[in-house]
C-alpha cells in the first residue's frame, strides 16, 4: 500500500478546487449556489444512523417473501415520510422456489447441508433463514459419478476435452469463481451433465485468503453460498412474466416453459462438505492453476463411487415490495432521477445488500432536511429500495417493465449501490457521463487518507496497471469508467429502457469470506468490513453529490466524447478477436502437418482423431468504421459549456442514451444495448458490442456480418441526437 499512498500524496498536490472551475451543467454562479447546497447536504449525514439502521434491518431474516421483508419495507416506507417523501409500497407477485428436500450423498457419507450457529454471531442462531440452495434450480433425483471442472466455465470443459474426460451423464463439481455461478450448471448441462455442484475452494474463499470467521473475516469449513442460477443473459426478473410487469393479473407462462430456469439440478455446498467428494476422485492430477488449498491432491478423472444428489422445491408465487420515495422537482418535474439499492438479503444481508441501503437512507434523510428548509429539487428525485434482487433482480426488472412507457420519456439517469465496502471507489456506467462522475469523485474526500476519491481510485489505477498502460491513465485528465454487465439493479434500466445509469460502490481493503451466508452480519460487518460505518457516510456523500447536480444542472451534463473514444476501443477490438483465432488455426495445423501435436497416451480413452481446421474468413468492418468516424466528429461538434438551458436540449439529451438500444440481441432480446451487455457465457462479465463481439468468439460468421451495420446504424443513430444537439445549442 505505501506506493499507492505515496502516488496520492504527489496527486494531492494538484488537488482539484471546487471554486475554480464551473460544474459541468451549471454556470459559474449557478455553481456556486450549488457547491454551498452540497456543504449544507453533507453536513446533515448523521453518521451514528447508520449502525442503528443496519442492526434493526438485518436482525432477522428478510429474503423476498418473507415476514421480516414485509415488517422491514413498513418501516423504510414510515422513514421515508418521516422525510418529507412521498413514499409507498409497490407490490409484484414473483416465481420464487425454495428448498422442500435437499439430500447429497455417497456410500458412507452424507453432506451435512448446514451452516451452524457461532456464539460469537448473534443472529446466526435466528429461525426462518433459507436453507443452502441455488434459486432456479429444477428439481431432480440423479446418480452419477463425479467429475472435477474446476471453475465449471467453457474454457474448463476444453482442458477435459484434450484429457480425454467426458461429463455426459455425470454430475459435476465446481468451485466458486472464475465466472458467475449460473453459467456452470449452464455449461454442465450442455456437456451432458446431469447434475452440478458448487462449493468455496478456501484458495479463494478460505484459510488460504486469511483467519476464518469468526476469528477473521474469511469463509469458514460450514459457511456457504448462496444464489440464484437462473439464465439471466437471456432475461433477469420473474422468469414466468418476461417482458411484462409481475402484476396480480399479469398473464404467466407455465414454469416447464420458462428458459431461465437451470437444466440439471444444482446445490451449493461448503468445503467441508465437498472434501470427502473430492477425495474420492481419481484420474489425472489437475493442472495447476486448476488446485485449490484442500489437503488434497487435485484429480480431473471420476471417482470409482456413486454420488446422490435429489432435490426438491415449493414453487412458490410470493409478493416483492419495493418501496419508492419521491420528492417532486419544483421546475422540471417530469424530468426524474431514480436512485436504488436493493434490501432483500438471502438471509441476514447485512453487507449485502444493506451495507449500501443504509447509505441510501443516509443520504435521503439529508434530503429531507433540505427540503425541511424550504429547499426543492429542480428534477423530480425518486429513491428506491428493490426487493428480490438476489433471485435475479425481481423487483427492479418488475418495476421497470411494469412502467416502461413513462420510463422512456422522464428518467435522466439511474444510480445503482449495492454492497459497500472499504478502500477505493469504483464506478461502472455510461460513458456519456463519464467526464461528469469524474467531476463528482473530485469534490468528496476519501474517510482514510483526506484525498479525494478521485485521486486515490487513479492512484490504484496507475499501480495495478501495465507500463503502456500506466503512461496511458497518467496522460488522461480523467479516470477511465467500467463498462456495465448485470448482476445488480441497474440491468433494466440501462440494457433494456437505454436509461444512463451508473452502478458505484467502495472496496479492496475489506475481508471477505461471508458472501451469501448466514454469517453477513451486522457482527461480521461491524468488525471486518466498515467498523466505523465511514465508507457509508463517504457513499451517501458521493451519491449524494451526484444525484443533486442530475436534479439542479440547468444543463444535463452529458458529454459524448469519451464515448466516442470509447466506442472506437471497442470496435478496434473486434478485428484482434478474428487475428487471434487466426494465428491459433495456424498453429494448430503447423503442429498437425509436422506431427507434433500427440494424442493423449491413455490406452482407456478413445479420442477422435484431429483434423485440420478450417481457415477464418475475413470480415468487413468498414461500416461500423465509419458510423464510429461519424459519432467522434459530432461529440467534438458539441461543447456543453456553451449549451443553453432549453426543454429541447433537455429532451435530446435524455434520449441520447435511448439511441444506442437495438431491435435485440440475437436469441435474447430482452437486451437491447448494442454498446453494454451481460456475456451469454460470463453473466455478471460485461461484453462490449456484444452482438458483433460474441459472434466473432463463437464463430458465427455469417452473424457477425449480419451485425455489423445493425451495430452501425444504432451509432448512427446516436450520431444524429448529437448534430441534432449542436443546432439547437446554435440556436440557443
Amino acid at each position: 500500500m505505501a506506493n499507492v499512498f505515496g502516488l496520492v500524496s504527489l496527486l494531492a498536490i494538484s488537488a482539484f478546487k471546487q471554486s475554480d472551475t464551473p460544474l459541468m451543467g451549471f454556470s459559474p454562479a449557478a455553481s456556486r449556489e450549488q457547491l454551498a447546497l452540497e456543504s449544507r447536504f453533507d453536513g446533515a449525514i448523521i453518521q451514528k444512523d447508520l449502525p442503528i439502521w443496519l442492526k434493526r434491518l438485518s436482525a432477522k431474516p428478510h429474503h423476498v417473501g418473507s415476514p421480516y421483508g414485509l415488517e422491514n419495507a413498513n418501516f423504510l416506507v414510515g422513514l421515508f415520510k418521516s422525510w418529507g417523501f412521498d413514499a409507498e409500497i409497490e407490490k409484484f407477485y414473483v416465481l420464487f422456489p425454495s428448498p422442500k428436500e435437499r439430500l447429497l450423498e455417497m456410500p458412507g457419507y452424507r453432506a451435512k447441508l448446514h451452516e451452524p450457529a457461532i456464539k460469537e454471531d448473534s443472529t446466526s442462531k435466528a429461525p426462518g433463514g433459507l436453507p443452502t440452495y441455488n434459486a432456479y434450480s429444477p428439481d431432480g433425483d440423479v446418480t452419477g459419478k463425479l467429475v472435477y471442472v474446476n471453475y465449471g466455465m467453457p474454457a474448463d470443459y476444453e482442458v477435459l476435452e484434450k484429457e480425454g474426460i467426458s461429463v455426459k451423464g455425470k454430475i459435476v463439481i465446481a468451485r466458486y469463481g472464475g465466472g458467475w455461478r449460473g453459467i456452470k450448471p449452464k455449461v454442465a448441462s450442455e456437456h451432458g451433465a446431469i447434475g452440478c455442484l458448487f462449493y468455496s475452494d478456501p484458495k479463494d474463499d478460505g484459510y488460504f485468503q486469511g483467519d476464518v470467521y469468526p476469528k477473521g473475516a474469511y469463509r469458514n469449513e460450514n459457511g456457504v453460498q448462496r444464489g440464484s442460477i437462473a439464465d439471466m443473459p437471456l432475461y433477469p426478473g420473474d422468469p414466468l412474466t418476461p417482458g411484462i410487469g409481475a402484476t396480480k393479473d399479469a398473464k404467466r407462462i407455465p414454469i416447464k416453459d420458462a428458459i431461465t430456469i437451470a437444466k440439471i439440478p444444482t446445490l451449493p455446498i461448503s468445503y467441508g462438505d465437498a472434501l470427502p467428494l473430492l477425495k474420492t476422485l481419481q484420474g489425472p492430477v489437475a493442472p495447476g492453476d486448476w488446485r485449490g488449498a484442500l489437503p488434497i491432491t487435485y484429480h480431473i478423472g471420476e471417482g470409482n463411487t456413486n454420488v446422490h444428489l435429489k432435490l426438491k422445491f415449493n414453487w412458490d408465487i410470493v409478493e416483492a415490495r419495493d418501496v419508492v420515495a419521491k420528492i417532486k422537482g419544483f421546475d422540471l418535474p417530469d424530468e426524474w432521477v431514480i436512485r436504488g439499492n436493493h434490501y432483500d438479503g438471502w438471509v441476514m444481508g447485512a453487507e449485502d445488500p444493506l451495507s449500501g441501503a443504509i447509505a441510501l437512507l443516509a443520504e435521503a434523510k439529508a434530503l429531507g432536511s433540505l427540503v425541511a428548509t424550504g429547499w426543492k429539487p429542480r428534477r423530480t428525485m425518486i429513491y428506491c429500495l428493490w426487493d428480490g434482487e438476489e433471485p435475479g433482480l425481481l423487483g427492479s426488472t418488475e418495476w421497470v417493465e411494469t412502467h416502461i412507457d413513462e420510463l422512456r420519456t422522464k428518467v435522466v439517469c439511474y444510480l445503482n449501490t449495492d454492497s459497500i465496502g472499504r478502500g477505493f471507489f469504483n464506478v461502472g456506467g455510461s460513458h456519456s457521463l463519464e467526464k461528469f462522475i469524474n467531476q463528482v469523485e473530485r469534490s468528496v474526500l476519501d474517510p482514510e487518507t483526506g484525498a479525494t476519491l478521485a485521486q486515490r481510485a487513479k492512484a490504484n489505477q496507475i499501480v495495478a496497471a501495465g507500463v503502456a498502460a500506466m503512461k496511458e491513465l497518467r496522460s488522461k485528465q480523467d479516470i477511465p469508467i467500467g463498462a456495465l454487465g448485470s448482476g445488480s439493479d441497474f440491468s433494466s434500466f440501462l440494457q433494456h429502457v437505454g436509461i444512463a445509469s451508473f452502478d458505484m460502490g467502495f472496496g479492496g481493503e475489506s475481508g471477505g469470506g461471508i458472501y451469501h451466508s448466514t454469517y453477513d452480519s451486522f457482527d461480521w460487518f461491524s468488525r471486518f468490513d466498515d467498523p466505523k460505518f465511514q465508507y457509508g457516510v463517504t457513499t451517501a456523500q458521493v451519491a449524494g453529490h451526484t444525484m443533486l447536480r442530475l436534479a439542479n444542472a440547468e444543463v444535463l451534463p452529458f458529454d459524448f466524447a469519451n464515448l466516442a473514444e470509447t466506442i472506437e476501443k471497442y470496435a478496434k477490438e473486434l478485428p484482434t478477436i478474428i487475428q487471434t483465432k487466426k494465428d491459433e488455426v495456424e498453429q494448430f495445423n503447423m503442429e498437425l502437418g509436422d506431427g507434433s501435436l500427440r494424442l493423449s497416451q491413455d490406452p482407456t480413452k478413445s479420442k477422435p482423431q484431429p483434423v485440420k481446421k478450417k481457415d477464418i474468413p475475413s470480415i468487413d468492418f468498414s461500416a461500423l468504421d465509419r458510423a464510429v468516424a461519424r459519432l467522434k466528429t459530432a461529440a467534438g461538434n458539441y461543447v456543453p459549456a456553451k449549451a443553453k438551458p432549453s426543454l429541447d436540449l433537455d429532451a435530446l439529451l435524455i434520449q441520447s442514451e435511448r439511441a444506442l438500444l437495438g431491435a435485440g440481441l440475437p436469441r435474447r432480446p430482452w437486451y437491447r444495448h448494442a454498446i453494454y451487455a451481460p456475456g451469454f457465457y460470463t453473466g455478471y462479465g460485461v461484453k462490449t458490442l456484444p452482438a458483433i463481439r460474441e459472434a466473432l468468439e463463437q464463430e458465427s460468421w455469417q452473424e457477425a456480418r449480419e451485425e455489423i451495420p445493425h451495430v452501425a446504424a444504432t451509432i448512427d443513430k446516436l450520431s444524429e441526437i448529437i448534430e441534432s444537439l449542436v443546432s439547437v445549442s446554435a440556436k440557443s
